[in-house]
């Protein structure tokens, strides 16, 4: 290598990141970010690692894989997870933030870390020595999608990502809806929306008669499970919002003591709770449709729409492939990938792939061996998922225990995450502790960014 200085493409979670890792370990990082250069078709503004949601982090305990995975981030003393803790706002179960005051605090940290230069500059290629971390996310540009395509000596695969509305919370209808969170679970962070049965098939039918944005010819549309549009679940049959996103069960309405047909729930945006994310309801339906059409479910009559649902191609590489366990092109070894690019999908997942990605790299400049952590950790999991050559069929994946390694005793539900996630920390703590990974080894003392502790 010609240079130390490593070069990080991509100003989202993963890039953001990977850069502060390499800066904490006495390395000098050039972090490129093309917004406000260049827009993507997702990105309202040109703070760095800007959410979509406010529930982007998801679930927060241990039952959840995602839950752990953030706990492991914590314990390599991870900036996402430090700076979103400080953002928090209620949400039950989930760590929820103010994506505002993420972003902006975040942006602040990176911004006076002396290690990092911000280049607000669109990268079209990818530097011909050094180290290179690219975490350009589900919207690289064309010009380094084309940049990539050269070295990964194929193209790129895609699916398409979808973002739900927000209305102002003072726009809903308070005398309709109601507060609670399902079983009671965690307060009564979430409205609730109810829907009677003719009512509920009514509003199916007019979302799937709606005018919907055409993808482009181009284009294959390939949906991930996980965020998937509201009228492609629609179509697959008049109950199946019923028994997804708008499902009733655990949430009495406290004016009729009894449980309605269907709810659209709606989360806390902001920290002022003055904005509201209607749960789940992802679309590619025109603006002026879906004002019209979410207009009819009881108690958002006179809804306000701060933002409309949106579609945008995201994209992704054939990880299994191309990637080693390590985060590494397997073409050209000096290139790590990083965040959504390697088919991990949700915004923790990615910012635990530039963590990685990260780290390594600060390993490979100092010449230390490379590191990958065990299987049976969150973190071990998702990458040999990611990177596992004998799959044929490839598509992105969140962290979940679908993808440990069995216990040694039989379990079931609740009983048999918790024993997962307890066999994960304690291989965790021997891992880190192994390769002195702790967080007390990286400075994480910036103004912006304290070790929570464990949720």
């Amino acid at each position: 290598m010609t240079s130390t200085r490593v070069t990080v493409i991509g100003g989202g979670l993963a890039g953001v990141e990977a850069a502060w890792q390499l800066a904490q370990r006495g390395i000098d990082v050039d972090l490129f970010e093309m917004r406000p250069v260049r827009a993507t078709e997702a990105h309202q503004t040109d703070q760095l690692a800007e959410l979509v949601c406010s529930n982007s982090f998801r679930n927060a305990s241990l039952e959840t894989a995602v839950g752990l995975l953030k706990e492991e981030m914590r314990r390599l003393g991870s900036l996402t997870m430090a700076v979103a803790e400080q953002t928090r706002v209620p949400a039950g179960a989930a760590l929820a933030v103010d994506r505002e005051r993420f972003a902006e605090e975040l942006t602040r940290t990176i911004e006076r870390e002396p290690r990092i230069r911000l280049r607000r500059e669109e990268a079209t290629a990818l530097p011909e020595d050094g180290i290179t971390i690219v975490a350009t996310g589900p919207l690289t540009s064309p010009g380094l999608s084309q940049a990539l395509e050269r070295v990964l000596g194929q193209d790129h695969l895609y699916f398409y990502d979808a973002i739900a509305p927000i209305v102002t919370a003072d726009s809903i209808d308070m005398d309709i809806a109601y507060r609670a969170s399902r079983y009671g679970k965690g307060g009564d962070d979430y409205i609730n929306c109810p829907f009677e049965r003719d009512g509920y098939y009514a509003f199916v039918d007019a979302i799937v008669r709606a005018e919907k944005l055409p993808a482009r010819q181009f284009e294959r549309t390939v949906y991930f499970e996980g965020c998937m549009p509201i009228e492609e679940m629609a179509r697959r049959g008049p109950d199946t919002l019923a028994f997804g996103p708008m499902r009733p069960v655990g949430l009495i309405n406290p004016r009729t003591g009894g449980r309605p047909h269907a709810v659209v729930q709606l989360r806390q945006d902001n920290t002022a709770g003055t904005l509201y994310n209607i749960v789940g309801f992802q679309t590619k339906m025109t603006y002026p449709e879906q004002r019209r059409v979410f207009r009819t479910v009881p108690g958002l009559e006179k809804a306000e729409f701060v933002r409309l649902g949106s579609l945008h191609r995201n994209t992704f590489v054939n990880s299994p492939a191309l990637l080693q366990p390590t985060l590494q092109l397997r073409a050209a070894p000096n290139v790590f990938l990083a965040g959504q690019l390697v088919g991990v999908e949700g915004y923790v997942e990615s910012a635990a792939a530039g963590l990685l990605a990260g780290m390594n790299a600060a390993r490979l400049v100092g010449g230390a061996p490379l590191l990958v952590p065990p299987v049976a950790t969150a973190h071990g999991a998702l990458l040999a998922y990611v990177t596992d050559r004998t799959r044929k069929s490839f598509q992105p994946m969140n962290a979940n225990y679908g993808l440990f390694p069995p216990l040694e005793r039989r379990m079931r539900g609740r009983e048999k995450k918790l024993a997962l996630a307890a066999r994960a920390l304690s291989v965790f703590d021997g891992w880190t502790k192994a390769h002195d990974l702790a967080p007390e080894n990286a400075d994480v003392s910036s103004p912006a960014a304290s070790t929570p502790s464990a949720s």
